[in-house]
């Protein structure tokens, strides 16, 4: 439930178009939906001003099903994220609307498309191509959670002038989450170019000693330059949803 799908009841029994009883109706799963296997947070729009997400990985295509057929009928956008192919065309089968962004790993049902809040454009880079799938989940993520997104891929320090061709774009940018892999260097060199508030993403991509992006998470933890934030590895909705809040600071709810 969408505060402004709340503000639209509150309407109608204030107009004498929906009797208490009605509206009591509609509104009798906030702020949760119990289904046994899961509890459907229906008023997280309201509480955070983002959308329900939930973790794909673990659940079963049928769960899942349930799950965006409860949010459909409440009206609410869902977000899948961890949502491997294979599982993406199970639910589908059980699900027509659910919209799949393989590149991403997502999955989505918008009832409501996202309007453009915050105070600017987040960014978001990614090192090497091999990290665009995180990078995408935490640029479409920003998008769902209504920002104005901008990609820059393909970066990394193995050849800074393809960063620093494009510092006129990074400039104009609020926030810029930055994806990486084997070292985790690119936050640092970013970071210590621009004034600007940079959410760093390592990646599981590298060889062994990477250790699955240990080596990137604790590279970026450890950087020289200042206004760095980590967030867990291949997290890309948590570093988009940390970018969004920055993005909306002292934004009154609602304004563009």
């Amino acid at each position: 439930m969408t505060e402004a799908k709340i503000h639209e009841i509150l309407k109608l029994v204030e107009g004498r178009r929906l009797s208490a009883e009605e509206a009591l109706d509609r509104l009798r799963h906030l702020p949760f939906e119990d289904l046994g296997f899961a509890k459907l947070d229906n008023h997280r729009g309201l509480r955070r001003g983002v959308p329900e997400v939930i973790f794909g990985e673990g659940k079963s295509a049928d769960q899942i099903a349930t799950i965006g057929k409860r949010m459909a009928a409440a009206g609410v956008n869902l977000i899948v994220t961890r949502l491997a192919p294979d599982k993406a065309r199970a639910i589908k089968r059980k699900l027509r609307a659910l919209d799949y962004r393989p590149e991403a790993h997502i999955g989505m049902l918008i009832a409501e498309p996202p309007k453009a809040l915050g105070h600017g454009t987040i960014m978001v880079l990614s090192a090497g191509t091999s990290d665009i799938r995180v990078a995408e989940e935490a640029a479409l993520c920003a998008e769902l959670f209504g920002n104005r997104v901008e990609r820059l891929y393909d970066v990394g320090v193995a050849g800074l002038h393809r960063l620093t061709a494009n510092l006129d774009s990074l400039k104009s940018a609020s926030v810029l989450i930055v994806v990486a892999g084997m070292e985790g260097a690119l936050p640092s060199v970013v970071a210590g170019l621009l004034d600007k508030p940079v959410v760093a993403v390592p990646t599981s991509v590298g060889y062994g000693t990477a250790f699955g992006g240990l080596a990137a998470l604790l590279g970026m933890l450890n950087s020289c330059a200042s206004g760095v934030v980590v967030v867990n590895i291949d997290n890309g909705f948590g570093a988009a949803f940390a970018a969004t809040l920055i993005n909306r600071v002292r934004l009154k709810r609602g304004s563009a």
